[in-house]
Formats: structure tokens, C-alpha cells, sequence
């Protein structure tokens, strides 16, 4: 390969100038391995949810989840003197489907559950690789189940139950809406995708773009994948509810916001998701940051993009959830 060619297959679009100062300086690690894995478990990524809690009107009650293989550990977020069945919002943590907790980046639909008195159900789905493929996503859908069951319980009214997820955890709440329409259970009100997890084959240009760079890079996507695959990964053997690019129908399902930086691995999986769902008669609300790279905006909530990108978000859970309860 020539110098010339070399340097055209590297070309991607550039981090945000603001960002790509706050990404050299982070102190996590551009390729993730499966020996960084327990390492990266034990570490102190979010603050303690007690601290997330202290500004925030909200009641937190730990209860149990009946799962595929046995109980499962969810929090509810209550506000308080909440009188009235209102809105929901399931959520599914990120982490490449290796790491994180059910408190994982869940400070902005925190936010949200105040703004619009609603409720948050948040699982702890089990892990790769001990608990490989169908495991998280049946978890993921187990919790959906119960809450939809519970919703009178919970103070959801049922018809407002909104289904989101970041990264991983949004790659598994595409795989919970498919699972939900097939098994004909619980449909959720919409989808709230962000910068989700969708594709294991890695066959994107963004996939071989960012490589060696960003917070999630190719590499640490492989990691993640062969955990949750193993030797079906790329193969025809993997589900369409574990890598939800992988479905070929996707009529019927809620509508859906992505949102996905310009420079990080997903962006082009989740664009064509969005684009494919819009093929399939699915409306879709997507937005694509330029210069974002992976989960930016929980990185760097204060910086100028993070700022623009939680605001569409925010209007758009605004517009799907509707008036306070």
C-alpha cells in the first residue's frame, strides 16, 4: 500500500476540538482486552448512587426480578409525593456487555424521571463473559416483562412505558422491542437508543476507522462482542436479538430516537439502523455529533456538544412522554 492510499484508508472525521482535549486526558485505556475486564469491574467509573440521589426528589428501593436462570437485581426510582399513574422508562446500562452496573450513566434519565414524574426501572443484567449470549438479553427483556406486569404497582401507567438504553445497553433494548414484538409481550410507548451497540460483524467504515482511538474503540468492541459471542460472533449463528443489525424485519416496532457521535465505531451501525427502520414505516428521530466520540456527553457533560446533544434528547423525551403527570 502506498503512502497515499495508507493515509486515505486512516482518514475519519476528527474528534470535536473541545473533546479530543478532554480524550487525551482521560485516563481509561483506548483498547480494552479480556485480561482489563475485572480490573475495569472494580473501578470506580460513577460516583455512589447515594450522591447521585442527594440532589435529586427521588425515592430508590432495590427489589428482585425473576430472570431466565434465576432472580435478578433491579432499583426503582420513585419521585416523591408521586399520586398518580405516569410515565416509565426502563433502562439498560451500557458497558460493552463486560462491565457496569445498574447505576451506570443513568444521571440523565434521572433527570428525566423528575422533569416528568415518572418512574425508572434499572436491571442488572448479567455480564460476558461468564454469562455469554442469550444471557444479557434475556435478562434484559425478563425486567421488561416484570415491570410492564408491575406497572400498577409502580405507579406506571403502562401505555407510557419507554424503553432506553446506552451502548451496549442500548444494543439490548433494539433486542428487547424485537423480542417484545415476536413474543407478542409488552410493547414499550418508544425506544430511546443512545450510541447503541448493534452489529458484531465489523464491517462498517467507522468500524476500521477508529481503531487504536476514542473511548470504545475496535478493538475494545472486539473484546466485547467475543465475550457475549464467543466462536458464533460473525457467524450465521448469531440471534438477532443479541446484534439487532443483524434482523431483517423491523416492521412494528416503537418508534425510536438514536443519537451516535461522527467519530466513534457505532456510527455507522446505528445510521443504518435508523435507516432501515425508517424503510420499514418506523419513525425515527436520529442525530449524529460531529466530532462526538463514544458516550461523550456522559463523559463530558459540560462541554458545548454534550450540552446541544442532551438538549435534542431531552426534547425528545419531552415531546414522547408528553405532559407531567
Amino acid at each position: 500500500m502506498s503512502a497515499s492510499s495508507a493515509a486515505q484508508a486512516l482518514a475519519r472525521p476528527p474528534y470535536d476540538p473541545e473533546l479530543d482535549t478532554l480524550l487525551a486526558n482521560s485516563p481509561l485505556p483506548t483498547a480494552i482486552t479480556p485480561e482489563m475486564i475485572e480490573p475495569l469491574r472494580a473501578a470506580p467509573f460513577t460516583a455512589p448512587i447515594e450522591e447521585v440521589l442527594s440532589t435529586r426528589n427521588l425515592d430508590h428501593t432495590v427489589v428482585t426480578v425473576p430472570g431466565p436462570d434465576g432472580d435478578l437485581t433491579a432499583s426503582v426510582f420513585t419521585p416523591r409525593r408521586k399520586s398518580a399513574p405516569g410515565a416509565g422508562i426502563y433502562f439498560l446500562h451500557g458497558g460493552g456487555m463486560v462491565i457496569g452496573d445498574r447505576f451506570t450513566g443513568i444521571e440523565n434519565i434521572l433527570d428525566s424521571a423528575e422533569e416528568h414524574h415518572a418512574v425508572v426501572v434499572s436491571l442488572d443484567y448479567r455480564l460476558a463473559p461468564e454469562h455469554p449470549d442469550p444471557a444479557p438479553v434475556e435478562d434484559a427483556y425478563a425486567g421488561f416483562v416484570w415491570t410492564a406486569a408491575h406497572a400498577a404497582d409502580l405507579g406506571i401507567d403502562p401505555d407510557r412505558l419507554l424503553l432506553a438504553g446506552t451502548s451496549a445497553g442500548g444494543g439490548l433494548a433494539a433486542g428487547v422491542a424485537l423480542l417484545a414484538r415476536d413474543r407478542q409481550g409488552p410493547a414499550a410507548m418508544a425506544q430511546l437508543l443512545m450510541s447503541p451497540m448493534l452489529d458484531d460483524r465489523d464491517e462498517t467504515v467507522s468500524s476500521r476507522q477508529y481503531s487504536g482511538t476514542g473511548s470504545w474503540s475496535r478493538e475494545s468492541n472486539d473484546t466485547g462482542w467475543n465475550a457475549l459471542l464467543g466462536e458464533r460472533r460473525k457467524s450465521k449463528a448469531v440471534s438477532v436479538y443479541a446484534a439487532p443489525a443483524r434482523a431483517t424485519d423491523l416492521s412494528e416496532l416503537p418508534p425510536a430516537f438514536i443519537d451516535v457521535g461522527s467519530a466513534e465505531v457505532f456510527r455507522d451501525e446505528d445510521v443504518a439502523y435508523a435507516s432501515r427502520l425508517w424503510a420499514s414505516g418506523v419513525q425515527v428521530e436520529l442525530h449524529v455529533w460531529a466530532g462526538g466520540f463514544h458516550i461523550f456527553d456522559g463523559a463530558a457533560p459540560h462541554a458545548a456538544l454534550s450540552v446541544a446533544a442532551l438538549q435534542a434528547r431531552t426534547a425528545w423525551v419531552r415531546r414522547t412522554l408528553g405532559a407531567r403527570s
